[in-house]
């Protein structure tokens, strides 16, 4: 009897538990719910812009180096750089493991997205638990629910510019640091 209730309690589990998804799944994923284009723009220059901007949101949903690589120019800057993390393609492999080790379920919606010029607009919506750690805090399967805004500019088939804003106020509260 306890391992039928066992086998039935982990297939109820909540998504907390299930394992990272392949970079397929990643992007898919992060596909946006709504899209808005410059409609001067010839669609293969979307197309192209939209590629290593897809690949990057998938990257923060599974910490994939392959999708950072196809992502991100080795010249890459991030303008709004936190305390700590280094410049350059390392400062996302260094946020994302973070992240991960602290939300092992972590999803990353693209809720919108807007295509001007060079320029990829998307406002994010991260969620999932916290169940690992972060910053000498261990979760308790808090449930997690934050938003974010990047700016990203994209030459040369990869992304090369990003000016980012989180809502880190949020996400402290939901782990209980604040």
């Amino acid at each position: 009897m306890r391992t039928l209730f066992a086998i039935a309690l982990a297939l109820a589990a909540p998504s907390c538990f299930a394992a990272q998804v392949d970079d397929r799944a990643a992007v898919a994923i992060a596909k946006p719910q709504e899209l808005v284009v410059d409609e001067s723009l010839p669609s293969t220059s979307v197309d192209a812009l939209l590629a290593p901007v897809d690949a990057f949101y998938g990257f923060w949903n599974n910490g994939s180096a392959q999708l950072l690589s196809k992502a991100l120019s080795p010249s890459f800057i991030d303008h709004t750089l936190p305390p700590g993390r280094p410049q350059g393609p390392t400062g996302p492999m260094v946020a994302s493991k973070a992240f991960l080790a602290a939300v092992p379920d972590l999803r990353v919606a693209v809720v919108q997205r807007l295509v001007v010029g060079d320029r990829v607009v998307s406002h994010l919506r991260f969620t999932g638990h916290f169940t690992g750690e972060f910053m000498g805090r261990k979760g308790q399967g808090q449930p997690i629910d934050f938003i974010a805004t990047d700016i990203l500019r994209v030459r040369a088939g990869r992304v090369t510019d990003n000016w980012h804003l989180e809502d880190n106020l949020a996400f402290m509260h939901q782990i209980g640091a604040m």
